[in-house]
């Protein structure tokens, strides 16, 4: 082979080589979060990362206070939110992080509302993907939704958490 193939085959593989290093383009999806009443009280939007799906979540007008926060089985909204079913859970574990048999993958921080009802937060959720065809996906046979309790998360009782009703949804696009 001549100088010039050698360093042409270098040059494409150096490349391809690069070209796999490089992280493929996120993936990302939605929620428009409403209330039991149809009006949109914010967002949440979510990306894959390698160490799970972040998530930004935007409300506004939300009551004060601690509310539970987790992603919901089914990806319907319908007031007053039930159709969302209970909490993504593919493992089958007990609910909240202080459970030694948890937590749902669902499970996630409490919102701490402040004073003016408005809130912008990172959640990561490490137990869930964006990724199509795995058995954790928010992209399964029937969808999935985030939803925002009226009450306070307490991480251990099973299998809702004690977070009371449901006050605000958004089905994961």
């Amino acid at each position: 082979m001549n100088i010039r193939k050698r360093v042409v085959t270098a040059g494409l593989a150096a490349a391809l080589a690069l070209a796999a290093a490089l992280p493929a383009a996120a993936q990302t999806a939605s929620a428009p979060l409403k209330d039991a009443q149809g009006k949109e009280i914010g967002s949440a939007n979510l990306t894959q990362t390698p160490r799970g799906v972040l998530i930004i979540v935007s409300v506004k007008g939300l009551p004060p206070g601690e509310h539970a926060f987790h992603v919901h089985a089914v990806g319907k909204c319908e007031p007053p939110f039930t159709s969302a079913g209970g909490h993504f859970n593919p493992d089958h574990k007990k609910h909240g992080f202080m459970s030694p048999e948890g937590a749902h993958a669902g499970d996630m921080p409490n919102l701490h509302i402040p004073q003016n009802g408005d809130l912008t937060i990172e959640v990561l959720n490490a137990a869930v993907t964006l990724e199509k065809g795995k058995p954790n996906s928010l992209f399964d046979e029937d969808g999935s939704a985030l939803v925002i309790h009226a009450g306070t998360d307490d991480y251990k009782t099973d299998p809702t958490g004690d977070a009371g009703g449901r006050i605000a949804c958004g089905v994961v696009k």
